[in-house]
């Protein structure tokens, strides 16, 4: 993967990469360089304790992971995930020194029923912790509609979401720390798309789905990364 990204990508974004979690010793201990940042995609709530089968925030840092996914929208659909179970694995993610990517997004009944803007203030309200800053959290707007469909919304859809969604850090955690906490849009990103969505206001990066798994469309996004904009 490093072969393939422009030069000075890396000086432009973070390259993140977070597979299955048998996946991830073998990839940190193949990394060459520290180039390529690798996450896992979930971790358990608690630091410890009988929960057999679950992986702690603190056994994913161990594995060499920097970053860990909470909240995707299919474990708040398949297994049942809350808000309020979301935030607790952040905390957990945190102390662990770990940095959360929180998935927040509506579906497209509620989308159609124009309660979207309502759905994703709930889920960031309740799903990031008051130990969240822009050191160790990065927001992730996906619309569930969007998710390997094939369907992306429109330009003006997704910048509107993204100014709900800064809006509302803004009202928490202040003007400055919310400016300087990154927001991802995720969502059938692919190659022939990805430009163009990272030019949205607001939009810091993408959550890459499906494209992630073929390593030159991977690429070819990750080359469309632009620098992070200072906000007022």
């Amino acid at each position: 993967l490093a072969q393939l990204l422009s030069k000075d990508t890396h000086e432009r974004a973070i390259v993140l990469i977070c597979p299955p979690l048998s996946m991830l010793p073998a990839l940190v201990m193949a990394r060459a360089d520290a180039s390529v940042s690798l996450g896992a995609q979930n971790c358990h709530s608690e630091v410890s304790g009988a929960y057999t089968g679950d992986v702690s925030a603190q056994m994913v840092a161990e594995l060499g992971a920097s970053h860990v996914i909470l909240g995707h929208s299919e474990r708040r659909a398949m297994s049942g995930e809350t808000d309020s179970l979301v935030r607790a694995k952040a905390v957990a993610a945190h102390t662990a020194g770990l940095i959360s990517i929180i998935c927040i997004g509506e579906s497209l009944i509620q989308r159609e029923s124009g309660q979207q803007n309502a759905i994703v203030k709930a889920q960031l309200e309740g799903s990031l912790p008051v130990s969240a800053t822009s050191l160790n959290t990065v927001i992730a707007y996906e619309p569930i509609w969007a998710i390997g469909t094939g369907k992306v919304p429109s330009s003006e859809q997704i910048k509107a979401m993204h100014t709900v969604i800064r809006e509302a850090l803004r009202e928490r955690f202040g003007v400055s720390s919310a400016n300087e906490m990154a927001l991802l849009y995720g969502g059938s990103v692919k190659p022939a798309n990805a430009a163009d969505i990272l030019t949205i206001e607001n939009v810091d990066g993408a959550l890459v789905g499906g494209a992630s798994l073929d390593m030159e469309s991977f690429a070819q996004i990750a080359n469309c990364a632009r620098p992070r904009v200072a906000r007022a």
